[in-house]
């Protein structure tokens, strides 16, 4: 199979995939709790504060993340508005950077067509997918750090020493840009990488001083200006507490976000489906023809290796961690897809039975989802006691429900099915359609399912808060963390910031109403400890409640 098309035309390509499959519903949603308001309120407070330079977070330093996602999201709040749509824009962006970045790699690696089949291959993945359409820092850091390596990689060509110069100072760019996007671990993943890397060449590299120098450079100027301004402007003491986060990350539990050694194995194998099954070929000896094929191939071994196994040692354990590992497994399973396409390489039958058994997985989920929705006393009736109240209460909310999403899950199913039997008959179609047929399911999942969780999960409390918009009172929560009532309420600077806190406000005389939400599973708690608190409204696993301006804690 030849690939005809003008790069121009896959470029073309890629943009309409990303204007039908990314941009539509972009801000039908509300924004979730944590890391999606996390940072849209941080980029909120910037336009509101005007400092650009300090990233905040209630008013107050925020420094566990450095500034570059959070101006992109400015830039985008200040063309949009500050609403959800400007908030997963940048992102948006990313989706289209990082596809055609794929396709440009892949044709300079091994031509057209496996640039567009790893283009595929990521974006019909599911995670991959979800990130593009959230408004998270990862795509873009992620995006960054793998620049960084693949002009590394290409530095390192031993047929192009003509053009070494610019890509040590492309890999250097590319990695101050990540480590101003989400901090210093983007170099320690490089280093790592490198020292194995260094390892399997026996520590035979050919190098310069100069080289080594620049590149360090130019990592410091682009990396390093905004912590240099961090300094210049006394706060020294955001770098210690950003550094201290780091290494709590790695040595602690952060957030109550623990988990199994294997936590992310089982995501990248569930999250990059798929991906992740066909790219378990890849581990072979079969030889490339080129040495730069060779080595960037090698590069993206080690990149998936040590990223799983780095963020299984790290304590905290979150799903976007591994993100990192979906730029490599794409391309082993781009990898596999273009030797298959020639006959070199066969999709084994277990390969098959995994797919068929993870796409029953999410088969099965779809369809009992929605049922579960619409008959929520199955839950309770038919042994899910185990629930806790808040759960328990917010399944109550008023979710409308067509009666039938679950046929998409039907559709998976089947079309996979379909798919997978023309794989083992040996037609090409099969390969395809097991991605297309991946990416409807994915698309159409997010716009019939993820509104609908939101509502169960956040909604109630959003709208409250959104009630309050405009109002000069205090808002709060009580009893669980959230950055919702800071987007959505709209707060502004306090005058004194000291009387502001929720705790000062519940043990003092406040000179304005001060409402507080309140989980119902900590009501009781709250309640009797401060029984000044006037209870508004019960619903959907919260409690909204208010201490009224001049009442006092009894």
């Amino acid at each position: 199979m030849r690939v005809k098309n003008k790069p121009v035309l896959v470029y073309l390509g890629i943009l309409a995939f990303s204007l039908v499959f990314l941009l539509p519903f972009l801000g039908a949603v509300h924004l979730f709790d944590w890391d999606e308001i996390n940072f849209a309120e941080s980029a909120r407070e910037m336009i509101v504060t005007g400092d650009y330079v300090t990233v905040q977070i209630d008013y107050e330093p925020f420094w566990e993340k450095p500034p570059l996602f959070f101006w992109l999201q400015v830039l985008s709040m200040k063309f949009f508005g500050i609403n959800e749509f400007a908030a997963r824009f940048p992102n948006f962006l990313c989706g289209i950077a990082s596809l055609a970045v794929l396709f440009y790699l892949g044709k300079r690696l091994y031509g057209d067509r496996f640039g567009i089949l790893w283009a595929l291959s990521y974006g019909a993945a599911i995670l991959p997918f979800f990130y593009f359409k959230s408004g998270i820092i990862d795509p873009w850091f992620n995006l960054f750090i793998f620049m960084g390596i693949a002009w590394f990689v290409f530095y390192l060509d031993p047929d192009r020493n003509q053009k070494r110069v610019r890509n040590i100072i492309l890999s250097a760019f590319f990695f101050g840009l990540a480590v101003l996007t989400k901090g210093p671990v983007a170099i320690l993943v490089f280093l790592i990488c490198f020292l194995v890397f260094l390892i399997f060449r026996r520590f035979r590299l050919s190098t310069t001083a100069g080289h080594v120098g620049l590149f360090i450079l130019v990592l410091t100027l682009t990396g390093g200006t905004w912590f240099l301004l961090q300094v210049i402007n006394g706060n020294s003491h955001i770098l210690r507490d950003f550094i201290d986060y780091q290494i709590r990350l790695f040595s602690t539990y952060d957030a109550g976000h623990s988990g199994f050694f294997a936590y992310h194995l089982v995501v990248v194998l569930l999250g990059v489906f798929p991906a992740s099954v066909i790219a378990m070929k890849s581990f072979t000896k079969k030889s490339e023809s080129r040495e730069l094929q060779r080595i960037f191939r090698q590069w993206m071994s080690i990149m998936f290796w040590v990223v799983l196994i780095l963020f299984s040692i790290v304590k905290t354990k979150i799903l976007h961690y591994s993100s990192l590992t979906y730029f490599p497994l794409t391309f082993l399973s781009a990898w596999v897809w273009d030797k298959w396409l020639d006959r070199k390489l066969e999709v084994g039958t277990w390969q098959v039975i995994l797919l068929w058994l993870i796409a029953l997985l999410y088969g099965a989920a779809a369809i009992a989802l929605p049922l579960a929705a619409t008959h929520p006393g199955w839950l309770t009736e038919r042994g899910f006691g185990f629930l806790d109240e808040f759960t328990r209460s917010a399944l109550q909310a008023e979710v409308h429900w067509s009666g039938y999403e679950w046929l998409i899950g039907i559709f998976l199913l089947a079309g996979i099915t379909f798919s997978l039997i023309q794989i083992l008959r040996r037609n090409p179609v099969g390969m395809l359609l097991l991605h297309v047929v991946t990416l409807l399911f994915v698309a159409t999942s997010m716009y019939l399912f993820t509104g609908r969780i939101e509502g169960y999960t956040q909604r109630t409390a959003v709208k409250f808060f959104k009630e309050l918009r405009g109002r000069d009172v205090y808002v709060n929560t009580l009893g669980y963390k959230s950055y919702a009532h800071l987007f959505y309420f709209g707060k502004q600077p306090p005058e004194d910031p000291e009387k502001d806190r929720a705790e000062w406000l519940l043990n003092h005389v406040p000179d304005k109403d001060a409402y507080f939400v309140i989980r119902v599973d900590k009501k009781e708690q709250y309640l009797e400890r401060y029984p000044e608190l006037e209870v508004l409204r019960e619903k959907n696993g919260f409690v909204f409640t208010v201490k009224r301006a001049g009442r006092d804690h009894d």
